[in-house]
């Protein structure tokens, strides 16, 4: 594949060094891109909340993937193009039927707005406020873009199985790490949304070259023309890339970009400002 038209890209573990720096190099990588009008798509499991400091390095296309491609956002405009979620209706049973497969299971609801917890859901990351707590059915109250799924003791192994065996096909399950699951709305993947705005820019899916790290990546790796798992990524994933790049710590998204789009933009690996994790 020559010249791709559209670049899909994962952020953490990907995107992102380890230590949540964008390098210099890989800035300069994107600003470059930007300039020859071609996209660069993040496409993350992160929620908006998390978002906003790397909007700057999205560039003139305006348009980011997120929350494991739930919702579309117009970055320009600051607003959600798209979104698909789900509703108590289809969401409430689901974690009943977690709950009993997995008594430990603890849940949290990610939505447009921002996250809410079930009673016992502890938050590691960047916890909400208290009044964002309560029993599901009550504060299931908006379409949820992640379900949140926690079981604090139990084997990730038997945990992930058994949520899977609970959820079928009436939602995808996804993991990023070994002790949280990530619930989407049926049908609802990077891949899926990733498809749709390469239909809007009239972009084939043999023009996209994509690159991610983690089984969720799965999906948008296969379907791209060209995908690369990072060096440091799960064994998932790296089983099923067309190429491997170097590590996100090696800045390896830039490296490949600037040997495919020949760029020069020298090797500079300084970290820049500290992103949220």
């Amino acid at each position: 594949m020559q010249g791709p038209r559209l670049v899909a890209t994962d952020l953490d573990g990907t995107l992102v060094r380890s230590d949540g720096t964008v390098s210099d190099r890989t800035r300069g990588v994107l600003a470059a891109l930007d300039e020859r009008d071609v996209p660069v798509l993040f496409v993350t499991a992160r929620p908006l909340r998390w978002m906003e400091e790397l909007w700057p390095f999205v560039g003139g296309h305006g348009m980011a993937i997120v929350s494991n491609g739930a919702i579309w956002f117009d970055v320009e405009g600051r607003r959600v193009r798209q979104l698909w979620g789900m509703d108590a209706a289809v969401g409430v049973p689901l974690t009943e039927a977690i709950a009993a497969a997995v008594p430990e299971a603890t849940f949290a609801l990610e939505t447009e707005h921002g996250i809410r917890y079930d009673p016992r859901f502890v938050d590691e990351w960047d916890p909400a406020p208290e009044e964002h707590r309560g029993p599901l059915a009550e504060i299931w109250t908006d379409p949820v873009v992640k379900l949140l799924v926690m079981a604090p003791g139990v084997d990730p192994l038997r945990f992930r199985e058994a949520t899977l065996d609970a959820v079928g096909d009436r939602a995808v399950v996804t993991w990023t790490g070994p002790g949280l699951l990530e619930i989407s709305a049926a049908g609802i993947t990077k891949a899926a949304t990733l498809a749709r705005v390469a239909e809007e820019l009239g972009v084939a899916r043999e023009e996209v070259v994509a690159f991610g790290d983690m089984p969720n990546d799965i999906p948008m790796l296969t379907w791209a023309g060209r995908g690369y798992a990072m060096a440091n990524a799960d064994p998932d994933l790296l089983a099923v890339a067309d190429e491997v790049a170097p590590s996100n710590d090696e800045d390896g998204v830039a490296r490949v970009l600037a040997e495919i789009f020949d760029l020069d933009v020298g090797a500079r690996g300084a970290s820049a400002e500290a992103l949220p994790q």
